[in-house]
């Protein structure tokens, strides 16, 4: 493991921002996202928006080559699904829009489930359960836990509701770059791993699958998909360890209860 870039006050500040604009770009899609749009146009509205109306840069245009803004992946897509015109959301699917904005030098990293028209109650299960997972991790942020204690509190919640959690796949630290360490395992032992202190950023992003565990990546490079064809969720969140717990920096309007 590298060397873990602890982020001052004055950084923090400007991390904020960042994810306060990221979660303002979903509450912009959350109107548009819908039975009908591509995930082109989902693409093409959140470039628009970042650039034209936050004044601010989308992180993974052209980050290791990719073209896009963000990934849109549909169903049985665990992540990292690219957007298409011909790919046309429909009644039923679940999609996770995975975005990250750049503002002032530094980088926040999100995505969110939507559940468009009627979806089965299979699938709206695994999307809340999904959701309930991040946050059982999430509330194990604070200086003195450890990666551990944040993995095992996910794929407990995963397992016990009768899910399993992609493993070749993991949070990170993110700050001036977008992946730095440490890696975010959704799995792990309680009181094992690194311990974690004020200061450090990273996301948690698990990856539950419907069925097993087992992914495999599509010949473009880029698209991760269950091996069993059942359906996968993911929720992220950008996370910052402060003096007595955590702070999410991209929390979204609809979360702040």
């Amino acid at each position: 493991m590298g060397s873990i870039n602890l982020k001052s006050a004055e950084e923090l500040s400007v991390m904020r921002e960042s994810g306060r604009l990221l979660a303002t770009v979903f509450d912009y899609l959350d109107g548009f996202i819908e039975a009908g749009i591509s995930t082109m146009e989902i693409n093409d509205l959140a470039e628009r928006y970042i650039v034209d109306q936050l004044h601010a840069r989308p992180a993974s245009k052209g980050q290791y080559g990719y073209q896009y803004v963000l990934n849109s992946s549909v169903n049985r897509v665990v992540c990292h699904g690219v957007p298409s015109s011909t790919q046309t959301l429909k009644s039923g699917d679940i999609i996770n829009v995975d975005i990250t904005l750049e503002k002032g030098g530094f980088i926040a990293d999100s995505s969110k489930m939507y559940m468009i028209g009627t979806v089965t109650p299979v699938a709206k299960r695994l999307v809340d359960k999904t959701y309930e997972a991040m946050w059982e991790g999430i509330r194990r942020v604070k200086p003195g836990s450890t990666l551990g204690d944040v993995g095992h509190a996910i794929q407990s919640h995963a397992h016990k509701h009768g899910y399993s959690v992609v493993r070749e796949y993991c949070g990170h630290g993110i700050g001036r770059e977008m992946h730095e360490e440490p890696q975010v395992l959704h799995y792990g032992q309680p009181g094992k791993g690194l311990v974690l202190q004020e200061g450090m950023v990273f996301t948690i992003e698990p990856m539950i699958n419907q069925g097993k565990a087992k992914v495999k990546l599509k010949k473009d490079g880029w698209t991760v998909v269950t091996s069993d064809k059942k359906l996968s969720a993911q929720w992220e969140h950008t996370i910052a360890v402060t003096s007595d717990g955590y702070e999410v920096l991209t929390l979204r309007a609809e979360e702040r209860l």
